[in-house]
């Protein structure tokens, strides 16, 4: 039996992109590891964390802002990508590979949330009004 967020492709592929940042962080020089390397850990393991809280959500502009909150920690993810890219800490290939990867993983995210958006369209919307109490 698997919890539902173990289905979704994006939480494998946030999984995937945890390895390789972990295997990435641990070629950085010491004085990062309270910067950069921490910073990207959180980040890293926040997108597939707001990904898997959001799959129980109990409804659909929930699980959208989680999904927006994993696509901010990639973001955050990318950012950190780009300045150990600028400081010569990876070579260009596995900076490329895993820039690619975030890049996929950021249009499945988005496309996943603009579906659930769209299906908020199907229900139905009742004024608050209706449910005003005067005491």
């Amino acid at each position: 039996m698997a919890f539902k967020f173990e289905k979704l492709e994006i939480w494998n592929l946030s999984k995937e992109m945890a390895k390789q940042v972990y295997m990435l962080i641990r070629l950085l020089p010491d004085e990062e590891r309270y910067n950069l390397s921490s910073q990207m850990r959180r980040a890293v393991t926040s997108i597939s964390l707001n990904i898997a809280e959001g799959s129980t959500s109990q409804t659909d502009p929930e699980q959208i802002r989680f999904l927006g909150y994993a696509h901010r920690s990639l973001m955050e993810v990318v950012a950190c990508l780009i300045l150990i890219k600028e400081n010569n800490y990876i070579d260009k290939d596995f900076f490329e590979q895993l820039y690619r990867d975030a890049e996929k993983l950021s249009a499945k995210i988005l496309a996943m949330r603009n579906s659930l958006k769209k299906n908020q369209n199907y229900y139905i919307k009742e004024d608050p009004k209706n449910y005003e109490v005067d005491i």
